[in-house]
């Protein structure tokens, strides 16, 4: 069962219409069928707009799972509706492409810590543990 800050991600990041999160800077949280403003801007077609819905997930997925190693993952992604096709194999089983997108550290194969703002940074150009 998800934590209720990872159900919280999850449905904001399924609501989300991300077809323009390329070209728009609104959060992607506007419904492009009452946006009037919609109809100027690029879109994406259904698969480039899935991969940026997985990105989304991976980028959050990471955070999550540093805080909570016994995040599910695969539960978490269908929770963001990122496609079945990127978390099942086309036999039905688990695909690793969703652990993959998890960064671990090189020397103890543990997962890394997000990166760190420094204080008194100006640009955010994290470090990575």
């Amino acid at each position: 069962m998800l934590s209720r800050l990872a159900r919280e991600f999850a449905a904001e990041i399924r609501y989300q219409d991300w077809s323009d999160a390329h070209t728009r800077l609104d959060r992607a949280g506007h419904r492009r069928e009452h946006d009037p403003n919609a109809a100027g801007h690029d879109q994406l077609d259904a698969t480039a707009t899935d991969a940026v819905r997985t990105n989304v997930f991976w980028v959050v997925a990471q955070v999550l799972k540093h805080e909570d190693p016994n995040l599910d993952l695969y539960e978490f992604a269908s929770a963001c509706g990122v496609s079945r096709d990127h978390t099942h194999t086309r036999n039905g089983q688990l695909n690793g492409t969703i652990t993959a997108g998890i960064r671990f550290t090189d020397c103890t194969g543990d997962r890394a810590r997000p990166p760190v703002l420094l204080e008194n940074e100006p640009d955010w150009t994290g470090t990575f543990d």
